[in-house]
């Protein structure tokens, strides 16, 4: 049964920092590109970073100079680092396991269960 457990969620104030991780189990390998989204109510799942397997990351503009992604393939976990967090980064955090083996008109999406970040004004 693969799995994505995301960790790391809280409540922070404005400026301050949160280092999210998530754990990947259940593959057969790691070679994914690995996402962050984020969602807030009412509103669509919004990307946030990706990262391949050799470490190559994108970043959406809105976090790109906050945010860094990194990954450890040996463990088979990602992560994702917040600096000076804004209120409006608030939201339910979740990783993603993107399968391409079969071409992106064949991808397939895995989701974790989201862990919440609160930023305080």
């Amino acid at each position: 049964q693969v799995q994505l457990v995301e960790s790391g969620g809280g409540l922070v104030q404005f400026g301050g920092s949160l280092r999210l991780s998530c754990s990947a189990s259940g593959f057969t390998h790691f070679n994914y590109v690995m996402r962050w989204y984020r969602q807030t109510p009412g509103k669509e799942r919004e990307f946030v970073a990706a990262i391949n397997k050799p470490g190559g990351a994108t970043y959406a503009d809105s976090v790109s100079d906050r945010f860094t992604i990194s990954r450890d393939n040996a463990k088979a976990a990602i992560y994702l680092q917040m600096d000076s967090l804004k209120p409006e980064d608030t939201a339910v955090y979740y990783c993603n396991a993107w399968d391409l083996e079969g071409g992106i008109a064949n991808a397939v999406n895995y989701w974790g269960k989201g862990t919440l970040v609160t930023v305080s004004s």
